[in-house]
């Protein structure tokens, strides 16, 4: 299925540059030259308030500072552009790393479940900003019912996400891994996430810590459109901050909705070509956007990857949370 899925990528990305001009998109990138390099060194910022939006909701005094944070947050990035992983591995990874840091896996993976919901939930709120922006700015009433209808699809998978998390479902899953580490010493670290489900229940008893993740989040969301001000302006394409914000909605919308296609590809050029579209901007600019926007994602990304490589070699000082007769059955081994 992920091979299938990707080739369909390839296709359909290969196909809209082959008929918009590979040339032409070819040249409008090295157009842009040293330019690029501000559309990489610009992605930290929003990095650095998705960090926030993530680090309070890790409790306790042993819990990372933002520094930490911002290079966990980096990794994960990393690991769900560039892996085929379906934008979800680095919440494993960035769970597992946690644990390195003093917290315990059940509290670590509370931590980016509920996170993962609140950034999902913010995308929301910020593609519905830019629908309400969109309908002000061209004055069509034809848009509303298509607004609505894409706002309501995802409050209703926000709110599925939410209903799982609050029914239990993460108890069961919680339940069959202390069973497998119970059973087979080898998987006995697994025995931390005993206590998952009543962490990430805690989480959702707490509206302040909530309240501040979202409003990280969505602050992220919205530096969005600044990085796609930068990008198009350095290749040769000047919009304002409300249309930037229109653009940088829609293309992450698309590219939400492809999340099934290894990097969205073919679907996040698609979704820039229709988003630009609305002001005049040529499909050969959009798809410039979205490859600067992929030439960011490897110059960051691959360095996040070694760096990840490279923790995962060191030895973890001392397992947290694991019951202790599941440490002693594993040290009698």
């Amino acid at each position: 299925m992920k091979r299938f899925s990707l080739a369909l990528g390839l296709a359909l990305a290969l196909g809209l540059g082959g008929y918009f001009g590979f040339a032409e998109i070819a040249s409008g990138v090295r157009g842009a030259g040293w330019g690029i390099l501000a559309v990489i060194a610009f992605h930290p910022v929003q990095m650095v308030f998705s960090a926030l939006g993530w680090r309070v909701l890790v409790q306790g005094p042993l819990a990372p500072g933002l520094i930490a944070f911002t290079g966990l947050r980096w990794i994960r990035e990393g690991v769900n552009n560039l892996l085929p992983v379906a934008q979800i591995g680095g919440e494993v990874v960035g769970a597992r790393l946690l644990r390195r840091h003093g917290v315990s896996l059940a509290a670590g993976g509370a931590s980016v479940t509920v996170d993962l919901t609140i950034e999902f939930l913010t995308q929301v709120i910020f593609t519905l900003i830019g629908l309400a922006l969109l309908i002000f700015l061209l004055h069509d009433p034809g848009i509303v019912p298509w607004a609505i209808g894409a706002v309501a699809l995802g409050g209703a998978v926000v709110a599925l996400l939410v209903a799982a998390q609050r029914s239990g479902l993460f108890h069961i899953l919680e339940r069959s891994l202390v069973r497998l580490a119970e059973r087979r010493p080898a998987w006995s670290a697994l025995g931390e996430v005993a206590g998952l489900d009543r962490a990430i229940q805690a989480l959702y008893a707490s509206p302040a810590r909530l309240g501040w993740s979202c409003l990280h989040h969505l602050m992220s969301w919205l530096l969005g459109g600044l990085e796609v001000m930068i990008a198009l302006h350095v290749v040769g394409v000047s919009v304002d901050f409300r249309e930037a914000l229109i653009i940088e909605s829609l293309g992450q919308a698309f590219r939400a909705v492809g999340f099934a296609i290894p990097g969205s590809l073919g679907v996040q050029e698609g979704g820039f070509i229709i988003a630009c579209g609305l002001f005049g901007v040529s499909p050969q600019a959009a798809i410039e956007l979205s490859l600067l926007k992929r030439v960011r994602e490897v110059a960051l990304g691959l360095p996040a990857l070694i760096a990840w490589q490279v923790i995962e070699t060191r030895p973890l000082a001392e397992p947290v949370g694991v019951p202790a007769r599941m440490k002693a059955a594993a040290d009698g081994d």
